[in-house]
């Protein structure tokens, strides 16, 4: 059974790893590739995390230090690509001409900080 399960969240885990690259290769611009950056660095690599969990077990040095990396993939991935993302909206980065009718972070308006 432990075999079984730990060939699906590889399979999972490479899907949404070539959902990802193919993605970056055909976005438009560089928020969307970001987005797809962001989707390989956290849904790609946790279903292989957890296939390593359950096929070690949680409380080996293998399982316990896969289980940390996970939580922390899943928690400073995304706010990296947001970081990221927003950084290069300020230095002006365009963003593609289909994607956003209204910009609500305007240039023109005053930062908040």
């Amino acid at each position: 059974m432990n075999v079984a399960l730990v060939v699906i969240l590889c399979v999972v885990g490479c899907a949404f790893e070539i959902t990802g690259v193919v993605g970056v290769l055909r976005m438009p611009d560089f928020y969307l590739r970001v987005q797809c950056c962001t989707l390989v660095g956290t849904l790609g690599l946790v279903p292989f995390l957890v296939a390593l969990v359950v096929a070690e077990g949680p409380v080996t040095p293998y399982g316990g230090r896969a289980l940390i990396v996970g939580f922390l993939a899943l928690l400073l991935g995304p706010a990296a690509g947001h970081a990221l993302a927003r950084s290069a909206h300020r230095i002006g980065i365009p963003v593609h001409p289909g994607a956003a009718a209204h910009d609500e972070l305007d240039a023109s308006t005053p930062d908040e900080e």
